[in-house]
């Protein structure tokens, strides 16, 4: 992969190259993003949907197309079927709301994993305590990958919604969706993906998942902060009310009674982030330029590479060894049976330009099952090649003799 579309990738970090593996908290920026946002703001820079003027029209068309770029990406049926919205969090928290008021009462069930982002967790709890529901939690296997063999038994009459990670964004596994979709549907429970760790790394298709909602982050695929998607089935975008109200997702304001835009707007209150969505679409071009077949085979194999080394140490100890993953390893390192503290090893790492994440990434119910105080994830993107994983182990073997 060409990493001198990356331009950040050319700097130094105490004196070091950079070599960055924090790419599931962001990913970097290839110039073709940066060009498209500086352009969209030079050029088409006016507020979409409300103007007849050429600016306004032009960037319209071109907020539009991105949409559909983003549609044809995940393989939604139509553009409709895509909300922007801020990015994960956002989306799983409107997601959370609308759903609530539309069919969440007294007693009903919310299923999530014991692996899940706080994001796919703190609001399922909020509805849960405005509606006094109750949120079951599907447990892992011997593999810490979610186990579909529970979802039979832990659904009941009052289930009302699945919410599951695609891909664990603290141990990288590729956890069983299709299995636990398929499930869900024979009782008739719709399911939500959190896609923030697969859309950047597998190729995605809802149409083949058959999940109800999907959600993602522009950020993680390369392009800008503060732009996301939630998408849904038409069929129940058309059901859930809004999460918000404002300009742009009305279709009439009377004192008496509003009545809502059509899909996708009635999700979308206010001016949208319409300099950013162009932005991502140049994102997702460069992604299909590449071939997403060849960008999940190239980052695999290295993910292997990457798991192996760290494997061969013999002070680290690898989670989840062995398992289908995308971009991300976690692991830790033991002194005898006493563990290193993540956060002392991802300075030193640090010091020596490696940038990894540490601590309990947002995810503390899966670090309090591991009963440890955090791990250190090391997570690839395109960009990264087999040097910068040569580079991560020396800088590691360098860090833990000066750590026992």
């Amino acid at each position: 992969m060409n990493r001198e579309d990356f331009p950040i990738l050319t700097e130094t970090v105490y004196g070091k190259p950079l070599v960055y593996l924090d790419n599931a908290a962001t990913t970097q920026k290839p110039k073709a993003m940066l060009d498209a946002l500086t352009d969209a703001y030079l050029h088409r820079n006016a507020n979409i949907h409300r103007g007849v003027h050429y600016l306004s029209q032009i960037a319209t068309q071109q907020h539009e197309a991105a949409r559909k770029k983003a549609a044809d990406f995940i393989g939604a049926n139509s553009e409709k079927e895509i909300i922007f919205t801020k990015g994960t969090t956002d989306s799983l928290n409107m997601l959370a709301f609308c759903f609530g008021e539309y069919g969440i009462h007294q007693d009903d069930e919310i299923i999530v994993s014991q692996l899940e982002h706080h994001s796919n967790i703190v609001p399922w709890q909020m509805l849960c305590q405005r509606k006094k529901a109750h949120l079951r939690v599907l447990p892992l296997d011997s593999n810490l990958r979610i186990n579909a063999d529970a979802v039979e038994t832990l659904i009941t009459p009052r289930t009302r919604i699945i919410s599951i990670a695609h891909v664990s964004n603290v141990l990288g596994t590729v956890q069983p969706i299709e299995n636990i979709i398929r499930v869900a549907h024979k009782h008739n429970i719709p399911v939500c993906i959190d896609g923030a760790q697969s859309a950047p790394h597998l190729p995605v298709n809802v149409k083949d998942l058959d999940c109800d909602f999907y959600v993602c982050s522009a950020h993680k695929m390369y392009g800008p902060t503060g732009l996301g998607i939630l998408y849904g089935k038409e069929a129940w975008l058309n059901i859930l009310p809004p999460a918000e109200g404002g300009g742009e997702m009305i279709e009439h304001v009377r004192f008496e009674q509003t009545t809502y835009n059509t899909l996708p707007y009635k999700f979308e209150a206010g001016t949208p982030n319409f300099i950013g969505s162009c932005a991502f679409a140049a994102a997702l071009d460069y992604i299909n330029s590449l071939g997403r077949d060849t960008v999940c085979q190239y980052e695999q194999q290295l993910t292997a590479y990457m798991e192996q080394q760290l494997a061969a140490i013999p002070e680290v100890r690898v989670y989840s060894p062995g398992t289908d993953k995308a971009g991300a390893v976690s692991f830790n390192v033991y002194n005898g049976e006493r563990l290193i503290h993540p956060f002392d090893v991802g300075t030193l790492l640090d010091r020596q330009g490696v940038a990894v994440r540490t601590g309990h990434h947002c995810a503390e119910p899966l670090i309090d099952y591991l009963q440890v105080p955090g791990t250190v994830r090391a997570s690839i993107a395109l960009y990264n090649n087999q040097e910068d994983i040569d580079t991560l182990i020396s800088a590691l073997k360098r860090a833990i003799t000066m750590l026992l």
